[in-house]
């Protein structure tokens, strides 16, 4: 059983290592970007189902991953949920008008994340 790929972007090992175990727990399959500028090469190489985006990211923000990813004609079809720590007041607005179909505070409830991941791949609308 898959549930599909997520691409993971996130800088800080251990908040990758906790996604890892967690989606393998649900059956999902996993890629992980660092950066953002690793973030759109792996995306193009691995075409995830979505897209989990840290938007405190080294060489860019994740505003930057959003936007390349909305020029570009295949990777702009992917759906991304940004999971921030970033005051959510400042920046989910800002995430959602750039492409992004959520904004999660972090740290996140599992239960709740798998259920957004969940709506999203069966191609519910922005949350």
């Amino acid at each position: 059983m898959n549930n599909g790929k997520l691409l993971i972007v996130e800088d800080d090992a251990d908040v990758r290592l906790g996604y890892k175990i967690l989606f393998k727990a649900n059956y999902y399959d996993t890629c992980f970007a660092e950066d953002a500028v690793s973030a759109i090469s792996v995306a193009r190489k691995e075409r995830p189902h979505l897209i989990l985006l840290d938007l405190g990211l080294p060489a860019g923000d994740g505003f930057v991953v959003l936007e390349r990813l909305e020029t570009n004609t295949d990777l702009g079809k992917i759906p991304v949920i940004v999971v921030s720590a970033r005051d959510h007041h400042a920046n989910e607005a800002r995430a959602l008008q750039a492409g992004a179909r959520a904004y999660v505070q972090k740290p996140w409830d599992d239960d709740a994340l798998l259920d957004l991941i969940h709506q999203v791949l069966d191609g519910g609308g922005n949350f």
